[in-house]
């Protein structure tokens, strides 16, 4: 696979440190609120690379944090604390509110067909490792303790800025608040390792330290996660473009301080899912959930097909208009995949030939966009309906669109609707035939009243080459249905 590699600014062969093995880790989120569709943008990147990894016969140990503390409302260590935020805004404790946008979070990843990690820590359970990790860059000499606070000394690196390629847009984005003077720092892009009460009185998750009682810093927690789970040494590191300066940055920059040799030789990243006022995000009050898509009558899974017509490392402008177009062509594709008749033997060559097609087309830098041109491909195939269908579930595996499930679920829909209408018709039917039998009873009932006894026989002989037998009571003329 050729990936793009952030810190080698160039597309690369994706190598593991082991072959076949693959350390994975990506940024989690910070459960505060409900994940925005522009967060999930980067979540569902991420799982189809995953994915494709394992589609090419890898093994793929993932490791996601959760921050569920020490995330301030800047990223250049200044303000509230993003979690102390929320529990305020609800008036609930910060655990209650982690539990609570934690399970949320998994809730859109299920609605999205995102896979879970085999590793989900939350940064609350790992507070040991995060004050082993400070104790030893403090006495590498990387870090040093100022106002009851302790700071990673940036001036001990020969390169701090590794991702220096982003343009001035982009760091603004990533550092969002203006950044305020902390008086405590020797160097301005030094970071807080760990913060103490001294600076965050009203903090409610504290725990006690070597340098008082305190917090981890954000930066801390995802180096020493993936270090407890992935080891020394990781493969790939992913999030969103707006983690590179200053958390992915800052994670380099302490990780490979703590380790003493290269840490992570493979980091993507996915660019921001704009509107057209910009960046999508919770500050400025543009909240678009997966939620709120429901309610407005769209699939979450269009939302994905949406993301994946596009490359990871383009910015993606939202619209409704546009996730309107992507449902329109979501549909008729599952219409197409719908009209397919599972017939013959799966053709192992054309199977082989097209699957080759497909893993050539992702594989060259995530290309999603190529992927679904892909599928489209299928359709084109000299084959029987078996293979198509085969290829389809295979792509499956990789693109995660829920095609199949909703072409059955159409079949389905279609035979039940079929099945509705024979039985309503089968029901005017019925209704014609009883209208037919008494008109026929009345018309003999006139007859032998006028005593046309040859009608009325008639008549009998009629409605008996109809199935129908008569007899006459005191109560007036019964009939039954043969």
């Amino acid at each position: 696979m050729k990936l793009y590699n952030t810190l080698t600014k160039k597309a690369e062969e994706f190598i593991p440190h082991e072959a076949g093995k693959v350390s994975m880790y990506t940024c989690g989120p910070t459960v505060y609120h409900f994940a925005h569709i522009g967060n999930l943008r980067s979540y569902i990147m991420e799982d189809v690379l995953e994915k494709y990894l394992r589609y090419e016969g890898n093994e793929v140990f993932r490791v996601m944090n959760i921050t569920d503390v020490g995330h301030l409302s800047s990223d250049g260590d200044t303000g509230e604390d993003k979690m102390l935020k929320g529990a305020k805004r609800e008036h609930k404790t910060v655990m209650e509110i982690a539990k609570f946008y934690t399970d949320a979070f998994f809730e859109d990843c299920k609605k999205l067909n995102i896979k879970v990690p085999e590793v989900v820590e939350p940064a609350t359970s790992c507070i040991p490792e995060f004050i082993e990790m400070v104790e030893t860059l403090l006495k590498k000499g990387y870090a040093y303790e100022a106002g009851g606070n302790v700071y990673f000394d940036t001036s001990k690196l020969e390169n701090y800025y590794v991702f220096n390629n982003h343009n001035a847009e982009d760091l603004e984005v990533g550092v969002r608040e203006g950044v305020e003077a902390d008086d405590n720092k020797k160097n301005k892009t030094d970071f807080v390792l760990w913060f103490t009460k001294s600076k965050f009185d009203d903090q409610e998750l504290k725990w006690d330290s070597p340098w008082g009682i305190g917090y981890p810093g954000w930066h801390i927690e995802c180096s020493a996660i993936s270090i407890k789970h992935n080891g020394e040494y990781l493969d790939l590191h992913c999030g969103g473009i707006d983690n590179a300066f200053p958390h992915h940055t800052n994670e380099i920059a302490q990780s490979e301080a703590y380790l003493g040799h290269p840490w992570c030789r493979h980091w993507f990243h996915v660019l921001h899912l704009n509107t057209n006022s910009g960046k999508m995000s919770k500050s400025k009050g543009e909240f678009l959930t997966v939620s709120l898509l429901e309610e407005k009558g769209y699939d979450p899974l269009v939302y994905r097909f949406f993301c994946l017509q596009s490359h990871y490392r383009k910015s993606l402008v939202f619209s409704w208009e546009g996730l309107d177009n992507a449902k329109i062509a979501y549909d008729k594709l599952v219409a197409k995949i719908a009209a397919l008749k599972n017939e013959g033997e799966v053709d192992s060559a054309v199977f082989e030939e097209y699957k080759a097609k497909f893993m050539a087309a992702v594989g060259s830098d995530l290309n999603t966009s190529n992927g679904i041109t892909e599928i489209y491909n299928v359709f084109k195939a000299k084959t029987n309906g078996a293979t198509k269908l085969a290829l389809l579930a295979d792509y499956e595996k990789v693109m995660s669109l829920g095609l199949l499930e909703a072409a059955e679920k159409l079949n389905a829909k279609a035979e039940a609707e079929a099945a509705e209408k024979a039985a309503a018709e089968e029901g005017v039917v019925k209704d014609e035939f009883t209208l037919k039998i008494e008109e026929l009873i009345a018309k003999r009932l006139d007859a032998k009243k006028s005593r046309d006894f040859a009608t009325a026989d008639a008549i009998r002989a009629e409605l008996s080459e109809m199935g129908v037998d008569i007899i006459d009571t005191p109560q007036g003329t019964k009939y039954t249905v043969r």
